[in-house]
């Protein structure tokens, strides 16, 4: 059974850090794209950062650049999103989700459509 879990969520305050994991189960992620995405209330889900397991390409969005850094650890399965300068407007709910690598090309890593499995996301609140 393919399945994706979130962890690592959380408050903290402005400025603060925080590390996201999401473990795979139920296939490798040696052919698959891990892309992070927020949903914050009354927006529309946005594509926040994603890595490309086959080769490693990495992409992220123009408002966490410098900030938030993906990862991963193909032992463990697992891709993080490490968020530092945690700022108000980054309180969201956070998923991960898996795409075959070939669909997560410049134009393509941040469209949801592009992705075929989804975690069940962890919260993020920025707050004072």
């Amino acid at each position: 059974q393919v399945q994706l879990v979130e962890s690592g969520g959380g408050l903290v305050q402005p400025g603060g850090s925080l590390r996201l994991s999401c473990a795979a189960s139920g296939f490798t992620l040696d052919y698959y794209a891990i892309g992070w995405f927020r949903q914050a209330p009354g927006k529309e889900r946005e594509g926040v950062s994603c890595i490309s397991n086959s080769d490693g390409r990495m992409y992220s969005a123009t408002s966490v650049r410098g900030r938030f850094t993906i990862s991963r650890d193909k032992s463990k399965n697992t891709v993080y999103l490490q968020m530092r300068g945690l700022k108000p407007e980054d309180t969201a709910v956070y998923f991960c989700a898996a795409a075959p690598a070939h669909r997560a090309t410049m134009t393509g890593w941040a469209s949801a459509d592009e992705y075929d499995y989804w975690g069940q996301g962890t919260q993020v609140t920025v707050s004072s």
